[in-house]
């Protein structure tokens, strides 16, 4: 059970990450990672979701029919996606605006749907619900970084807090900042994370090479 949890965590947040290795939820990933707080609430809410989805759709794995088994986990899907967009809008509403429609999108987002077909629907609900953490997990940190790095140079701020004015005044430049408006453009997102696929695939090579 150990050894199943810690492949579990190496093949979610690294070997086969949803993200950089299945390429999935690239929707979300190009249209959130502009803001880090966005990007941020809208990992916690799709791990939210893909944890306690995984989770009961393995508690009923044995009373939900083959023939129902997709409108099934939908639904359960839905569900949660609710209770995440509720909370959002009740809480933080002005980044719930910001968000717009991709928090809906979590339904049909290929991650959740694919973790709970593939792995939830034939696994014990502990890790289960591990492997829907996990997943999110892996999905979120790969946005994060992205955003971090289209924050600060498209608006030259880190969570909304501006750093790089007082970072090139530090330095001697008096103009200040100038933002990189690519970055926070579509065109932006796709070179992002172009980026991250190539490099986190050329470090995989580069393990295996040595091990071999």
């Amino acid at each position: 059970m150990k050894s199943k949890a810690i492949d579990i965590i190496k093949e979610d947040l690294w070997k086969n990450n949803p993200v950089t290795v299945q390429i999935l939820g690239i929707c979300s990933t190009l249209a959130v990672t502009n803001i880090f707080l966005n990007t941020l609430l809208m990992g916690l809410g799709l791990t939210f979701v893909m944890a306690f989805s995984a989770l009961t759709i393995s508690l009923l794995r044995y009373v939900i029919p083959q023939r129902v088994r997709m409108m099934v986990q939908v639904l359960v899907i839905s569900s949660f996606v609710i209770i995440v967009d509720l909370s959002l809008k009740t809480t933080v509403s002005h980044i719930s605006r910001a968000l717009g429609p991709y928090v809906g999108l979590i339904i049909t987002n290929c991650i959740i749907m694919g973790r709970l077909e593939a792995f939830a629907s034939s696994n014990k609900p502990g890790i289960a619900f591990l492997d829907g953490i996990m997943s999110g997990i892996g999905y979120s940190w790969i946005l994060l970084v992205i955003a971090f790095f289209r924050e600060l140079l498209g608006f030259g701020t880190v969570v909304g807090i501006q750093v790089m004015d007082p970072l090139m005044q530090t330095i001697g430049v008096t103009e200040g900042w100038t933002s990189w408006a690519f970055m926070i453009m579509a065109p932006g997102g796709f070179f992002m994370l172009a980026l991250f696929i190539w490099v986190s695939n050329s470090m995989a090579m580069g393990h295996r090479n040595m091990e071999n």
